[in-house]
């Protein structure tokens, strides 16, 4: 395969050991070996990919230099809310669920039945997930309490647990 020279193997090899993102480092070194007068097959049972992905990548070298092997934005579906809907879930989400529903806290599958009730938009329950971690949210939520519990009781409890304060007593039977 035919190389443009942008670098000799030298700064190739040292680039593709240095650069911290693996796959940019597979591409350099994918060009590098085609420079050093590997095939694209045997490059590719190298490293682990295919022929014609292998010869992509030095066509696109070839071009742009390392600025074409670099990965373009934009891949992947794109969110099927928009930026307004997006806004309303994260108030909605904020809000809380209502009194009535009997529900302390929304899960997955009530937040997707929210989405398609309002917007006609269908999530699989993965893609709900996402959705939060991309809004900012976490799957971690703090820790309920039974309304019928005595709040005092367990500040005390909390304040003189001898695991709580610090003066916990390490016991050992023989």
């Amino acid at each position: 395969m035919k190389v443009e020279l942008y670098h000799t193997s030298a700064d190739l090899k040292q680039l593709f050991r240095k650069e911290k993102d693996a796959r940019l480092a597979t591409r350099i070194r994918a060009v590098y070996l085609a420079l050093m007068g590997k095939s694209a097959p045997d490059i590719a049972a190298l490293l682990g990919y295919r022929r014609r992905t292998i010869q992509n990548w030095v066509y696109a070298y070839n071009r742009r230099g390392l600025e074409g092997l670099q990965e373009t934005p934009g891949r992947g579906q794109r969110c099927k809310l928009n930026i307004d809907q997006l806004q309303w879930l994260r108030q909605r989400l904020e809000e809380g669920p209502p009194p009535e529903s009997g529900l302390s806290v929304f899960h997955g599958k009530d937040i997707q039945l929210l989405i398609h009730q309002q917007f006609g938009v269908t999530y699989h329950l993965h893609s709900i997930y996402k959705l939060l971690h991309r809004l900012g949210y976490s799957y971690v939520s703090s820790r309920p309490e039974h309304p019928k519990g005595d709040p005092e009781a367990r500040e005390t409890f909390k304040k003189k647990s001898l695991i709580r304060s610090g003066n916990s007593v390490l016991i050992i039977l023989e």
